[in-house]
C-alpha cells in the first residue's frame, strides 16, 4: 500500500512539539504512536523509527513520532520518561484529529519509552495496546545483580580474561574491587519504586501487551530478571494478553537490519492477531 509522509506540530501547554506522520492511503482503524526513549529524537537509533513507520504504513496502518518537550525539535525544558504524560496525551489527542480512520492506538516504545508508555497508557482509553522493547527498569540492585549474573559469571568462565591475565594485560586488583562494588550493591537489598510503578499500570491496562526482548541486553536482562523475582510480573506476563519473544543474538536499540526487520515483522504480526 502506498504511502505519504507529513511534518505534525501541535500544541502541549505553552510549548510545541513536532513530529511525523506516516499515513498510509488507507488507514485502518488502529494506528501506532511510537515513543522515543532516552536522549534522542523521533528517527530512533539506526533510523529505526523511520523504517518501522514505514514497514507499518505499507501495511495499513497509519503512525506518528514526535518529540518530546525539549528534545529534538520541540520547545519546552527537557523532562525524563517518567513526567511525559501530557505530552503522550497532547500526541493522541493530535494523532486522531489528523487521521479520523483511526479509532485506537498502539503505543511502542523501546527502553524507558516502554516504561513510559506503561505509565500513560491505563490512563487513556483510546490506548488498546502497548508494545514494549527492553523496558527500563533501573535500580541500583537491579543493574548490580544483573552485572553479576550476566557479566562477571558469564566471563569468568571464558578464555579471554584469563588469557589476558597471563599476559600481564588484565588488571586482576581492579575487576575485583569492581566485582566487590556490585556484590555490595546487589546485596544492599530492596528495589525501588520503579519496577512496581511499571506492573502496577501494566495491572491496570487491559488492553494487549507486546513484549520484545534482546538477548545481548543488561537492561533487558534486568528486566526479565526483576520480572523473575516478582510474584506480580511473573503473573502478569503469563496472562493470554501479553504477547512475548526474545531475539537472542540482539543488543539494545537492534542495530543489524535483520534485527529490525524482526521486531517489525513480530510488531505487524501482532497488530493483525487481535
Amino acid at each position: 500500500m502506498t504511502f505519504i509522509r507529513q511534518p505534525v506540530a501541535f500544541a502541549c501547554g505553552q510549548d510545541w512539539l513536532l513530529g511525523v506522520l506516516t499515513r498510509p492511503e488507507k488507514p485502518r482503524s488502529r494506528g501506532v504512536l511510537i515513543v522515543v526513549g532516552g536522549p534522542q529524537y523521533r528517527a530512533g537509533s539506526h533510523r529505526q523509527f523511520v523504517l518501522l513507520a514505514n514497514d507499518l504504513a505499507a501495511q495499513g496502518y497509519a503512525v506518528m513520532r514526535f518529540d518530546y518537550r525539549g528534545m529534538g525539535d520541540s520547545t519546552g525544558e527537557p523532562r525524563t520518561f517518567e513526567n511525559v504524560e501530557e505530552d503522550l496525551r497532547a500526541a493522541v489527542d493530535h494523532f486522531l484529529s489528523r487521521v479520523p480512520e483511526v479509532t485506537e492506538v498502539v503505543v511502542w516504545g523501546l527502553c524507558d519509552a516502554a516504561s513510559a508508555a506503561l505509565f500513560y497508557s491505563h490512563r487513556d482509553r483510546r490506548v488498546a495496546g502497548i508494545a514494549l522493547l527492553n523496558p527500563w527498569v533501573r535500580t541500583v540492585q537491579g543493574e548490580a545483580r544483573a552485572h553479576l549474573k550476566h557479566y562477571y559469571l558469564r566471563h569468568a568462565f571464558s578464555a579471554a580474561p584469563w588469557t589476558k591475565l597471563l599476559r600481564g594485560q588484565f588488571d586482576l586488583a581492579a575487576s575485583a574491587r569492581s566485582f566487590v562494588r556490585s556484590l555490595k550493591r546487589a546485596s544492599a537489598g530492596g528495589e525501588g519504586a520503579l519496577p512496581e510503578r511499571m506492573a502496577h499500570g501494566l495491572a491496570r491496562f487491559k488492553g494487549r501487551a507486546l513484549l520484545i526482548t534482546a538477548g545481548n541486553d543488561l537492561t533487558a536482562k534486568e528486566f526479565l530478571d526483576t520480572a523473575r523475582a516478582s510474584p506480580r510480573w511473573r503473573k502478569l506476563l503469563r496472562s493470554p494478553r501479553v504477547t512475548q519473544h526474545v531475539l537472542p543474538e540482539a543488543t539494545h536499540t537492534f542495530p543489524r537490519g535483520d534485527w529490525r526487520e524482526q521486531v517489525a515483522s513480530w510488531t505487524s504480526g501482532w497488530l493483525r492477531s487481535w
